[in-house]
């Protein structure tokens, strides 16, 4: 008798005008290699341009996918989660996953976006120095470490940060 297959690991990243490009392309094909699959959500269904010039093309619409279909997302940071952290579609998602103890990664200044959907209040996490204060006034628990993990919640500092974030996201998702 075989044994049932485990659920596939399927996990989302959100893209947009100004990502920073290392925090989006690092942990995707981090998780990809430890065999999740992947898809980039976007605003619309563009090629955006990264800080550095990378490109990344949205592949679905934020509001198009079911989030119970999904086992993650991860919030590259860049300049991105300022725009991103306005459309309710994107918070509404964020809450989604949290509520649901489902592992949401964020990186740099993705912390934002958390913070803007209200579910920072008590969690230990960390982000690049600069939006420390941001996510202190939203209730959070800041610590300068490269990764912390509280719960569901991934977070890291940024991108010289990767290689233990990507590490810390393969174990929360039970993929090590």
């Amino acid at each position: 008798m075989e044994s049932p297959r485990p659920a596939p690991v399927r996990v989302l990243f959100l893209t947009g005008t100004d990502y920073e490009d290392l925090e989006l392309w690092y942990p995707l094909y981090r998780l990809q290699e430890a065999g999740a699959e992947t898809l980039v959500l976007g605003e619309s269904l563009e090629t955006f341009r990264g800080k550095h010039g990378y490109p990344s093309r949205a592949e679905a619409l934020v509001d198009s996918v079911d989030p119970e279909e999904w086992t993650a997302l991860v919030l590259p940071g860049g300049f991105m989660p300022d725009r991103l952290r306005r459309n309710p579609v994107v918070l509404d998602l964020v809450r989604h996953f949290d509520r649901r103890a489902k592992v949401l990664g964020m990186i740099c200044h993705a912390g934002w976006i958390p913070a803007s959907a209200g579910i920072l209040r008590g969690r230990v996490v960390t982000s690049t120095p600069g939006i420390r204060d941001d996510l202190v006034h939203a209730g959070a628990i800041w610590k300068d470490e490269p990764v912390v993990r509280d719960g569901n919640l991934v977070s890291a500092r940024r991108p010289p940060d990767l290689p233990a974030f990507g590490a810390a996201l393969v174990e929360a998702l039970g993929l090590s």
